[in-house]
Formats: structure tokens, C-alpha cells, sequence
């Protein structure tokens, strides 16, 4: 086995898991809270991808640098869907609540196709070919300022639900509903808020990943399914679970090309999906909030 192709795919899934583990993190977040599993999260992570993309291509603005604004565009969007969707659906049974989650996903989807077509888009950013060499390892400069950006959004999310007065609010609602309404607390501004939240993480983790790898329209099903994985490996409402089940997946798909082609790295995350599920079906930490 060649050690510096190892170490090389190592380095890489690592980088990846960075970004995997903030996608599931904001999955994470509204399930955590709410019981809700957003069927939408990829779609809306493509809308994202597409307003950065646009953002960069009309006005020169790099996506690292639109981050902020796109985060915040979809913030919007995941609160007004949240006041006006989710929000009428949380008392129903958990096979209806899939339904409008669904539907809403598949809206998105053909939204974005009807703006921008079916085509594949990769803006070609000043980083693009950057690369930095840590001995016999090469690493692209633009997936190590993304794994940074992503490690620093999970962290100051973290800092945000443990300091803030919303923060405690998400919380408090998270641990008991009830509770947190005799006590005073608007459970549907915190509702909102949340999953508002969570569609603002997985915007973020969309502008990190535009200049890895092209956007279209349907590549928003994967995104769902990996976050999926991430977040039951994890355990289901789990916050660090996010994130360390996202660099676990990571360093999976990425050293499983070793002994398998590229194209099957899926089947190597739904086989962690399978044994996880039969064998510690609560996640590696046990779906703590």
C-alpha cells in the first residue's frame, strides 16, 4: 500500500468531513429541536450554491467572502418556511410531517431549474489551483479554508446555543416544549429561529463547497442523504455527533478509493448507515442534544 497516497486521501477526507459535519449539524439542529426531519436541506443548500454562484459571477464577489450575505438570504427563506409550513405540520404524525417536507424539497429543486437549467456551474475562484504541500502531502488551498470556515461556523454555532438568550431559548425548547411555554417562551419564534438557523448552516456549507465541485439542480438529494448518514451516525439531535460523524464519512469515502473506484463511495456511506443502524441504531452518542 503506497503510504503517501494514504496519508494523501486522509488529508482530503478530512477536509471533507469538515463540510459534511456542517451540513448535518444544521439537519441536526431542527430535528434537535423540533423532531422534524427537513427533507429540504439539500435543495435548500443548492439554492445557496446557486445565489453565490450568481453573486460571484455579476458582481466579482468571491464565495468566501459572500458567505455572510447568502447565509443570511437563506435564513429568510428557512424562517418563512418554518412560520408558514413547518410550523402547521409539527402535531401531525411523523410518515405526514414527510409529505410537505418532500413536496417542499421537489419545489426547490424545479424552482432552481426553471432559473438556471440543467447545467453543471463551477466558478473558477483566484484559489482554484492554489495548493500548499505538507511534506509528501499535497492539500488544495481552497478545501482547507473551507474545512477552517466550517470548523469556525460549528464552533461559534455551538458558542451561540450555549451563551445567547435565543441560544438558551433553542434549548430549553429542545429539552421540554412544555416547559418552556409555562416559563414564557415563544416556542414559535424559537421554532422559526431554528430551523431559520439550520438552513443558514446548510447555506454556509453550500458556499464552501461551490468551488469544490460543480452545482446543478438535482445534486440537492445527495446532499440530503449524506446528511442524513452524518446525523444517524452521530446520533439523531446530537450537535458534536454532527460533526464527528461528518469527519468519520469523510475519511471513509475518501480512503475507501483505495480498494474500491470513486463512483462507489456512496455505497461504503450507506453501508456505515447499515451498520450502524443494526448495531447502535442511538448513534455513537447516543442522540443527546
Amino acid at each position: 500500500m503506497d503510504v503517501t497516497l494514504t496519508l494523501q486521501l486522509l488529508v482530503q477526507g478530512i477536509l471533507l468531513g469538515g463540510i459534511y459535519g456542517l451540513i448535518a449539524l444544521g439537519l441536526s439542529l431542527i430535528f434537535g429541536v423540533m423532531g422534524v426531519i427537513n427533507f429540504a436541506h439539500g435543495q435548500m443548500m443548492v439554492m445557496a450554491m446557486y445565489v453565490s454562484f450568481w453573486i460571484f459571477v455579476l458582481l466579482g464577489i468571491d464565495p468566501y467572502l459572500s458567505l455572510v450575505i447568502v447565509a443570511a438570504v437563506i435564513f429568510v427563506l428557512g424562517y418563512a418556511i418554518q412560520s408558514s409550513l413547518v410550523n402547521r405540520i409539527l402535531d401531525y404524525p411523523e410518515a405526514i410531517q414527510v409529505l410537505p417536507l418532500v413536496s417542499l424539497g421537489l419545489v426547490l429543486e424545479n424552482f432552481a431549474l426553471l432559473l438556471w437549467g440543467p447545467d453543471h456551474r463551477s466558478p473558477q475562484t483566484a484559489l482554484s489551483l492554489e495548493t500548499l504541500w505538507l511534506g509528501p502531502v499535497m492539500i488544495d488551498v481552497s478545501r482547507l479554508i473551507a474545512f477552517c470556515l466550517a470548523i469556525l461556523i460549528t464552533i461559534l454555532i455551538f458558542i451561540f446555543l450555549k451563551k445567547s438568550n435565543i441560544g438558551k431559548c433553542i434549548r430549553a425548547a429542545a429539552d421540554n416544549r412544555t416547559g418552556a411555554i409555562l416559563v414564557g417562551i415563544n416556542v414559535d419564534r424559537v421554532n422559526n429561529t431554528s430551523f431559520a438557523l439550520g438552513a443558514a448552516t446548510a447555506a454556509a456549507a453550500g458556499v464552501l463547497l461551490l468551488p469544490l465541485m460543480p452545482v446543478s439542480p438535482h445534486i440537492g438529494h445527495d446532499f440530503t442523504l449524506t446528511a442524513f448518514i452524518v446525523v444517524i451516525l452521530g446520533g439523531m439531535g446530537n450537535l458534536m455527533g454532527a460533526l464527528v460523524g461528518g469527519l468519520i464519512l469523510g475519511v471513509a469515502e475518501s480512503t475507501s478509493t483505495l480498494f474500491l473506484p470513486a463512483t462507489l463511495k456512496q455505497v461504503v456511506s450507506f453501508s456505515i448507515l447499515i451498520i450502524i443502524m443494526l448495531f447502535r441504531p442511538q448513534g455513537l452518542f447516543r442522540g443527546k442534544k
